[in-house]
């Protein structure tokens, strides 16, 4: 087992980054998140494992597999944020320690936005510093995994 990768985990839409609501997200594409990730992970020797999917259980099962040969999981659910209760409890399930991050800060958008399924899991949470909060997430995670 390899516990020097993390796993990424970019939930619905965020396919779209980039073209999806510029004002909100940015201009950064998802291939950008991937590589600012595996950059900020590679300064601490960790390699990273990046998944996009629209579909609720393509996610649950990236993260199933993910016991097994990686050390922690950072992860932006998307909109499954608020309506995911299975995704929360694969996360649980997992034993992984877990980095939240949303590139807008949800708590100040439409109030369906506010509660997060994930929060409680998740040992780091990142909220409205663009994609740049993917590289505070990862570092963040990355020391409470220590070495």
């Amino acid at each position: 087992m390899s516990t020097r990768r993390l796993l990424l985990v970019n939930g619905p839409n965020l396919n779209l980054l980039g073209i999806r609501e510029p004002e909100v997200y940015g201009t950064e594409t998802l291939a950008d998140v991937e590589a600012l990730v595996a950059r900020t992970a590679a300064e601490s020797g960790y390699e990273v494992r990046a998944v996009q999917s629209n579909h609720e259980g393509v996610l649950i099962d990236v993260i199933h597999a993910a016991r097994t040969d990686c050390a922690g999981i950072v992860i932006n659910p998307g909109g499954l944020t608020h309506t995911s209760v299975v995704l929360r409890d694969a996360l649980a399930g997992v034993a992984l320690p877990v980095a939240e991050v949303h590139i807008s800060d949800v708590m100040a958008r439409e109030t369906f936005r506010h509660h997060s399924y994930i929060a409680d899991v998740a040992v780091v949470h990142v909220v409205g510093r663009g994609v740049a909060g993917y590289a505070e997430a990862t570092r963040a995670l990355v020391a409470r995994l220590g070495d």
